[in-house]
């Protein structure tokens, strides 16, 4: 099946590892160009090198702290040099971990930075970019605790929603342009900062019996995804099959998701 993305370029932030990274090679797979954000210069480039070797594609790997404005910058002008973007994946972020009553407010800013500001200051950089090359596609990767939230992470959890606001707010402005906005909601992927929460907490002989306990305490089916799972649903999204998907967010967590 020819998904139509060959040739495309692709900004993939938070891409040397995880799910990004799982995101990069899937898209790389099916022929795009890939352009790899991460704050780790060596990890960036190392990841694009070999993405660009294992697909025979255009590669580019940048520093860049999205949480920055600076960081942002800098991911927009690689991109103008490669060319100009047709598809960006917000991936960046992370977990945290705290109670609003402990939380300081240099906490909330970093993680409001980090998950929504990134977005804002990516799609006003890079979807003129996409206008000039006819159209494209924005996916952002929330969480399914935008809408069910963890007791210890109430900052995780109030920037995710954010962000899935961000993002049907942005798919309404952009409609008329030809560039589709969407938002995953991802359930329990095991990813490198589970397996290690894991060790920390069972240790090397218990971490995946803790793993399967946390998927048996989530239901539906009971395991976690791994990236490429999850970087499926994302490649698909960023084709031409998903022609008339736009303004959605999609929950992909096994059965999770305890409302409907």
């Amino acid at each position: 099946m020819d998904l139509g993305l060959k040739g495309k370029l692709a900004v993939v932030t938070g891409g040397s590892a995880g799910i990004g990274r799982a995101i990069a090679e899937g898209l790389a797979a099916e022929g795009a160009d890939i352009v790899i954000a991460a704050r780790d210069k060596t990890r960036a480039e190392d990841a694009a090198l070999e993405i660009g070797k294992q697909f025979g594609v255009r590669t580019g790997g940048i520093a860049a702290d999205v949480a920055t404005a600076a960081g942002c910058d800098a991911v927009i002008s690689a991109a103008a040099d490669m060319g100009g973007t047709d598809i960006l994946i917000n991936n960046a972020g992370t977990g945290s971990n705290e109670t609003i009553q402990e939380a300081d407010d240099a906490k909330w800013q970093y993680y409001w930075d980090l998950h929504v500001m990134a977005a804002v200051r990516l799609a006003r950089g890079l979807v003129p970019q996409m206008k000039q090359r006819g159209g494209g596609v924005v996916l952002h990767n929330a969480s399914i605790c935008a809408v069910q939230p963890l007791w210890y992470e109430p900052i995780y959890n109030t920037t995710k929603a954010a962000l899935m606001m961000f993002s049907k707010t942005l798919a309404n402005e952009v409609a008329g342009d030809s560039i589709r906005v969407n938002c995953v909601n991802p359930g329990l992927v095991q990813t490198g900062d589970w397996i290690k929460t894991a060790k920390q907490i069972a240790g090397e002989d218990g971490w995946e019996a803790h793993l399967q306990g946390v998927a048996d305490e989530a239901g539906g089916l009971k395991r976690f995804a791994s990236p490429e799972e999850m970087a499926h649903f994302f490649v698909f999204l960023c084709s031409n099959k998903a022609s008339y998907s736009t303004g959605s967010t999609y929950f992909v967590d096994g059965g999770w998701l305890k409302t409907v």
